[in-house]
């Protein structure tokens, strides 16, 4: 792989002198030294790198994913980051510390209420897709159109709910009409596609995929099966970025991608926290973690007689000690997650709704139950065992952490967990009769969408990890209805209390933790953006390459 990268794609590796990014605040400001070395196996490979060279205007990101699928409706772009496409409106910070203001970026303004429910989006002129095509209303309707076409099978279908229609205005604006009174702005990330692109077949074979056209900043200049390189567009409306080529190596093992940072063959890499901190004290790299709205948890199987009953799952939630389990799992880069709501989300997060970790209280909960500790220690009921499996991606060390930590902290209040990695496409079979260690908050920017697909009971078309159980507490279905129904502001922050405080009552999975996401970067000689609050989904084109044209050479 390593032979690969440097046979496509040229990488000159300079040492570097540079300070630790802060990540709680301004632009990230790091100093190049002027001498260059040859790193280990990269010394053939960078024969361009001389004394006095600065910053070379490209760079090469190891990222655990094929590369492909550069589609919106996949997933891609969908929430306004994305070096290729650009939604009405992307999310903008200086800080990973809070939800990110939405700003316009295909808009040319915030949307404008101009009846009940319905709001107008002004679009901004003079704007081009990579193919030389003009952007204009009949693009936006298409991509919408599109994301909740059945006969299209859109992953972001459910997230788009609440849009009931949306239409051209004439060639410069969309009017939106939504089902709830809550502003559309969090709906308005998706990344639009050319209306001639859209094909109204599964999104999965659209030529998109693999030949991607966007209004974005950079273009797909070649794509091989490991490979995917991005040019900066000289045509862009905002000018070139100084960062002119982007290169996405797939190296999907953690420790493969660690191994290429260490030899400089890679600028940088996202990495499970124990990995990043390996890197601490380098001169050369960064190490960036970042605050995300992400969590783990355990989901929990509807056909197993155990997980099954309120009590039990009561009595798990208070078993788990979520602080130890971040020290030694997530060696400190989270924060604990009783539910979907974190600290992020503001007034309408409950602290008192929060699971104490109380392990005589989880026995205590059990033995009411009638969960008594049979002879192995572990719990039985009417000749039922406290027992059920654990699957998580076998790929992913992270997920096999905490699911081996969670296991052990469960025998101790009696409750055998079995844990065994293996493929999605098996975890997604075995869901009603076996727990997993899932993730979550694709779309955390609206906290309806952050909370809704998780804590409500199963709706058409829902993905299959959207509370997979099934299970509910009296009264929360309604209470998330009213939620999504009704507008931002301090009553609906009552509601999402509400929501938390009856969830506790009778919680229908585990939830563990909201991860910060660990990047190493290579970035001395440069100034760029410090990074947002992240969703789940991760990798390189997010953390400190949220925002590539913000990278220019250091003055």
């Amino acid at each position: 792989m390593a032979a690969d990268v440097c046979l496509r794609e040229h990488v000159s590796v300079t040492t570097r002198i540079g300070r630790r990014s802060d990540r709680r605040g301004r632009r990230v400001l790091v100093a190049a030294l002027a001498a260059a070395v040859a790193l280990g196996g990269l010394a053939a490979c960078s024969g361009d790198a001389g004394p006095g060279r600065g910053p070379t205007d490209r760079i090469v990101l190891a990222e655990a994913q094929a590369p492909g699928e550069f589609n919106p409706l996949l997933g891609y772009g969908r929430l306004g980051v994305s070096p290729i496409y650009e939604g009405l409106l992307a999310p903008g910070t200086d800080s990973d510390e809070r939800l990110p203001d939405l700003v316009p970026a295909l808009a040319a303004s915030r949307p404008e209420r101009i009846a009940p429910r319905v709001w107008r989006v002004a679009l901004k002129t003079g704007v081009t897709f990579s193919d030389g095509t003009p952007f204009d209303s009949a693009d936006v309707v298409a991509t919408y159109r599109a994301a909740v076409d059945p006969a299209v099978a859109s992953a972001v279908s459910t997230y788009l709910a609440p849009i009931v229609e949306m239409k051209a205005d004439g060639p410069q604006s969309v009017t939106v009409t939504m089902a709830t009174d809550a502003d559309p702005s969090p709906y308005l990330l998706l990344g639009i596609v050319p209306a001639e692109r859209v094909e109204r077949i599964p999104a999965a074979q659209w030529a998109l995929n693999t030949d991607p056209v966007g209004t974005g900043p950079y273009r797909l200049d070649s794509l091989d099966p490991d490979q995917a390189i991005l040019v900066a567009r000289e045509d862009h409306r905002d000018g070139t970025p100084a960062m002119r080529r982007v290169v996405y190596t797939h190296v999907p093992d953690d420790n493969s991608r660690a191994q290429l940072l260490q030899t400089g063959e890679v600028d940088g890499a996202s990495l499970p926290p124990r990995l990043a901190a390996g890197f601490e004290g380098r001169d050369d790299l960064d190490v960036v973690d970042v605050a995300s709205a992400d969590w783990r948890g355990v989901s929990l199987p509807a056909r197993n007689d155990f997980t099954a009953d309120p009590a039990a799952r009561r009595a798990m939630n208070l078993g788990i000690d979520r602080k130890a389990l971040l020290e030694d799992v997530l060696d400190g880069d989270g924060e604990p997650a009783s539910t979907p709501i974190s600290r992020a989300y503001g007034d309408a997060y409950d602290e008192s709704a929060q699971f104490p970790y109380d392990r005589d209280a989880a026995q205590r909960v059990l033995d009411a139950a009638g969960w008594r500790p049979g002879e192995d220690g572990i719990r039985v009921r009417n000749g039922v065992r406290a027992s059920f499996p654990l699957l998580y991606n076998a790929g992913d060390t992270l997920r096999r952490d905490l699911a081996v930590a969670f296991a052990a902290a469960m025998k101790k209040i009696g409750v055998e967990v079995l844990t065994r990695g293996t493929s999605w496409d098996e975890i997604e079979t075995k869901l009603a009769t076996a727990g997993a260690l899932l993730g979550g908050g694709e779309m955390p920017y609206s906290i309806d969408s952050q909370v809704y697909d998780a804590l409500h009971t199963r709706v058409p078309g829902s993905s299959p990890y959207s509370n997979p159980g099934d299970f509910t507490a009296p009264g929360l279905d309604e209470m998330l209805d009213a939620a999504r129904e009704s507008a931002p502001g301090p009553r609906n922050d009552e509601r999402y209390r509400r929501i938390q405080q009856i969830y506790s009552a009778e919680p229908s999975q585990v939830f563990l933790a909201f991860v910060h996401h660990t990047y190493v970067a290579r970035s001395a000689g440069w100034t760029h953006d410090a990074p947002i609050l992240e969703p789940h989904s991760h990798g390189v084109i997010w953390g400190p390459w949220w925002n590539l044209p913000s990278w220019s050479p250091e003055a």
